[in-house]
């Protein structure tokens, strides 16, 4: 692009530039080598993790919930005892098999807080029943909890008790009542031998260890026994197990599953839970029954006490009186007396239970000790049905005390259905009594009347009737509640569970479900590749360095004049020493471009002047300026270089010159021009150094004497070459703008910062800055970044300037964190 036309160009500073998706991937591209590794990496970590898993399984077995309707007490009717129906039982039993009390039970039946383990290739394998022996747990002994005890066998007699104490205190546990203790023990190694089938007894171990019978016997290996906490284990099976309807259509049907390691322990553990929830349900329909026996016993005792008291008033009456027996007429009444005597004690039997049942309800809190109103013959509806209902409310409150908390809204609506359901029975008990004791008056009157008929008999008569109505009474109450009892026993040994076992759980090789190494593997390669991809994303995101052309063309539009390859040399002599390098002919190339430049001075000037600077120290400034002028001086033109970075003078290492004089000492009076240059080795390239380092560097570039000296310099020479100090760093660079014809700002990619070039193109725009043009330093063909520039040289110079800007600074020690992201550049 001509200058001019670059001038009359609209310039628009692009400093917002949206996020580069394309410059990301090749950023990501170049780094394979990373993500690979890490994705190497995750898959080596996914396969230990893999072998070093223990496979888990799951299985279940099926349970069906019934609903049978129970007879109570007579033999022409029933009495429905209903736990709220199918649905009402389900309930409970998905509520009960997830508490605490419960799972308790099924553990310390099948003693699951101890482990008989063995070594396995990475850890501690629980092999359970095929333990060669069986320790028989002192549960009224403490047991030190969570260390694996050694047992080596010795022989078919005996076997060594081991462990290593690291500290003289362990926790152990009572198993009789589950409290724990501290246990004190000696730091060491405990080492005794004992026979099988002796007791043992020590502080963290109380018990004995039988051989199984016809077992093998490997003598010389080592098994382990370790006790756990009671609790933890409890917990841990009570959040494992997971009971379910099998679908809805057969939700009495449910589906009991646990997850483990070991197939033998699930298997007992789900037939244990199935056992004891089918014993345990049994208990609780027995329940009815069982209180209705324990209500007729206490009332068969008082009754055969009076039976037995009226048959001895009997025997002594007749042996007294010697009379047996009475007129038929008179044996008439009588037998209608005792009718009504009969009438009279059943009622009166009913009123006696139900002001009972009414005190009771009244006075307790737990309303499922109470006995069935059949057994003194009440067939009440509303009694009856409100009975089995209140019973069945209060157990199932009972039941929810063991797994939910006070106070919950649960136990809101339980009470408040229990109190409802109160209030309806207190009202019909209250109906009942009314209408029993106006029976119990017709009664009375109609047994008035009678007795009043046999008044006119003899005393001994009278008396004989009337005890003979007391024994034929207290005979037939007692047969009553012998009946009565019968019929509850009979019904109670005849119930069956509503809970039955339809398939139980077996282990018939099902494969494990975990771990599953095909998922562990592919998160392993999904985290493999995206956490190197993120930790680049995020690099990229806060990387504020050029790393290719495309970036500039996008943030200025400022040309790029040429590009320089990165190279490795023990100089900067490079375009001298290695003429047929492609950075000597990249530079050669630069040279051509500024031709397109120096033709727009004016003609009256003979020598092209060229300002090269930068934006900090490092960037490859003082290498460029070296080398254009070493390709102008070998083309025949007679070129001088000028070091006017008087805080940092460089150029004079490479001509192996001092700098003792320099432009600093014409500048200040002290010297004059033929004595501050030098002919260097090179034909046709003299050099200026800058001298020794003044204290106002920037005062002595604004005096006349500069301008005096560029003009002298313009008459002696074709070009003139300013190496000047870092644009942003100081303001020097700006002050010589003013002498030059063209202007190079040199940007090292991987290293130049972004903000500088918002920095040269607002000091452009702003006409401080005039024919500049872009070098780009490190140039790399194959670098992906720079996919908008299809040539370049995929070579370049190996100068390391230090860190960032350092030039101008003290420099520091390369931190733990620049040496990891410089490793990461170079992959």
């Amino acid at each position: 692009m001509d200058y001019k036309d670059f001038e009359d160009y609209d310039y628009q500073e692009s400093d917002n530039v949206g996020f580069d998706f394309k410059g990301f991937l090749f950023k990501a591209l170049s780094l394979w080598r990373l993500v690979l590794l890490c994705i190497g990496v995750a898959l080596i970590v996914a396969y230990f993790i893999n072998v070093r898993k223990e496979n888990i399984y799951r299985l279940d077995s099926l349970i069906t919930v019934n609903n049978d309707q129970n007879p109570f007490f007579t033999a022409n009717t029933s009495i429905s005892f209903n736990w709220g129906g199918v649905s009402g039982k389900v309930g409970s039993i998905l509520t009960e098999i997830k508490t605490r009390t419960h799972n308790e039970i099924v553990i310390d039946s099948l003693e699951y807080y101890k482990q008989y383990l063995e070594e396995g290739k990475y850890h501690l394998i629980d092999i359970y029943k095929k333990a060669p022996f069986e320790v028989i747990t002192n549960k009224a002994k403490p047991q030190a909890l969570g260390i694996p005890i050694g047992i080596r066998i010795i022989d078919q007699s005996s076997f060594e008790l081991f462990y290593e104490f690291e500290t003289d205190k362990v926790t152990g546990q009572f198993y009789d009542s589950k409290e724990k203790l501290s246990i004190a023990v000696s730091i060491g190694k405990f080492s005794k031998v004992y026979k099988f089938g002796d007791s043992v007894n020590e502080p963290f171990f109380n018990g004995v260890i039988n051989l199984k019978p016809r077992a093998n016997i490997p003598v010389g290996k080592i098994f382990y026994v370790r006790y756990l906490n009671f609790d933890t284990v409890v917990d841990s099976y009570k959040n494992r197990i997971k009971i379910e309807p099998t679908s809805r259509d057969a939700s009495s049907v449910l589906r009991l599953s646990l997850i483990g390691k070991n197939k033998s322990k699930i298997v007992d553990f789900l037939n244990a839970t199935s056992a004891i929830f089918s014993k345990t349900e049994l208990e609780r329909k027995n329940l009815y029954a069982t209180n209705t026996i324990k209500f007729i016993d206490s009332s068969l005792g008082a009754v055969n006490d009076d039976l037995k008291a009226v048959t001895d008033e009997m025997n002594d009456f007749r042996k007294a009186n010697k009379v047996f027996n009475v007129e038929e007429e008179i044996s008439q009444k009588s037998e209608q007396l005792k009718e009504y005597d009969k009438e009279k004690l059943i009622e009166q039997s009913k009123l006696n239970y139900l002001n009972t049942l009414e005190d009771y309800l009244r006075t307790k809190t737990d309303y499922s000790q109470i006995a069935a109103p059949s057994s003194v013959g009440i067939e009440e509806a509303n009694i009856l049905s409100s009975v089995s209902r209140i019973i069945a409310l209060s157990v199932e409150r009972r039941n929810l005390e063991y797994s939910t908390r006070e106070g919950s809204i649960i136990f809101d609506e339980l009470d408040r259905r229990i109190d409802t359901e109160k209030s309806v029975l207190l009202e019909a008990i209250g109906v009942t009594k009314q209408t029993i004791g106006i029976q119990l008056n017709t009664i009375s009157r109609k047994v008035a009347n009678l007795e009043s008929e046999l008044i006119g008999l003899p005393k001994d008569q009278q008396e004989f009737l009337k005890i003979q109505r007391k024994l034929d009474l207290s005979r037939e109450a007692y047969d009553i509640y012998q009946a009565k009892r019968g019929e509850a026993a009979i019904v109670k040994a005849a119930n069956v569970s509503d809970i039955t076992v339809i398939d139980e759980a077996k282990d018939i090789g099902d494969a494990p479900i975990g771990p599953k190494k095909s998922l562990n593997y592919m998160l392993a390669l999904m985290i493999g590749f995206f956490s190197p991809m993120l930790l680049i994303f995020i690099i990229y995101l806060l990387d504020s360095t050029i790393h290719g052309s495309d970036e500039i063309t996008k943030m200025s539009k400022i040309p790029i004049l040429g590009l320089i390859g990165k190279y490795r040399y023990k100089n900067n002599l490079v375009a001298y020493e290695k003429p047929k390098s492609a950075v000597a002919e990249s530079f050669r190339a630069i040279r051509s471009s500024l031709q397109f430049i120096f033709k727009n001075r004016p003609p009256e000037t003979r020598a092209n002047t060229l300002m090269v600077t930068s934006s900090v120290s490092g960037e490859g400034k003082t290498f460029t300026s070296i080398n254009i002028a070493t390709v102008y001086s070998i083309s025949g033109k007679k070129t001088i270089l000028i070091g006017l970075d008087l805080r940092k003078p460089k150029i004079f290492d490479d001509f192996n010159i001092t700098n003792e004089k320099g432009v600093v000492n014409y500048l200040i009076g002290d010297s004059t021009l033929d004595e501050i240059i030098t002919h260097t080795h090179i034909d046709n390239l003299d050099l200026i150094t800058s001298g020794p380092i003044p204290p106002n560097p920037s005062e002595l570039l604004m005096g006349d004497k500069l301008k005096a000296l560029i003009a002298t310099l313009k008459d002696q020479y074709d070009i003139i070459i300013l190496d000047t100090p870092p644009l942003g760093l100081v303001t020097d660079a700006l002050e010589l703008v003013q002498y030059v014809d063209a202007t190079i700002f040199m940007i090292r990619l991987d290293y130049t910062k972004k903000g500088m070039l918002q920095l040269v193109n607002a000091k452009y725009k702003s006409g401080e800055l005039k024919n500049i043009s872009f070098v780009l330093n490190f140039y790399r063909h194959k670098n992906n970044h720079n996919y908008g520039y299809g040539y370049g040289y995929g070579y370049g110079y190996g100068y390391g300037y230090g860190t960032y800007g350092s030039a101008y600074h003290e420099r520091d020690k390369r931190s733990f964190f620049g040496r990891v992201k410089n490793f990461l550049k170079r992959l």
